[in-house]
């Protein structure tokens, strides 16, 4: 399963760029990144090659913020409705997402869905549905 760093940040000019800055200059590879704000707070959501190293160095640095778990789903195909035949079958098994954002393969160009849920069986689920879940970036 794959760790995403979720970062609460203050949503401040420059804000990003003090977090890329930290995760460059300990040669911290970032493969998708998600920016969502409020008035004041921004949480920042990202997946890196090295997220426990990366926790850490944030961190260190005062940042709050925490390792999650996280499911990627390869969609294979950029048709429409592929993302919706996902959600389908995890509503039909009454799973909640609690969010969602697509991010590509940067091999392939084929869209990944990355969601997190509350539910332990969730990805077992989608591996007997015959889904391809993604271990790496």
């Amino acid at each position: 399963m794959l760790s995403q760093i979720s970062v609460f940040t203050a949503n401040t000019k420059g804000a990003l760029h003090k977090i890329t800055s930290l995760l460059a200059e300990n040669e911290i590879s970032i493969y998708t990144m998600l920016a969502t704000d409020s008035a004041e707070f921004g949480i920042i959501r990202l997946i890196a090659d090295k997220p426990e190293k990366a926790d850490e160095i944030l961190k260190a640095a005062d940042y709050q913020c925490r390792l999650d778990p996280i499911i990627a789903v390869d969609m294979r195909s950029d048709k429409p409705g592929a993302l919706n035949r996902i959600l389908t079958d995890l509503t039909d098994a009454n799973v909640m997402v609690r969010y969602l954002y697509i991010s590509f393969d940067r091999v392939t160009g084929s869209p990944i869905a990355i969601f997190n849920t509350n539910e332990s069986e969730t990805e077992a689920f989608l591996k007997g549905k015959g889904y391809h879940l993604l271990d790496r970036f």
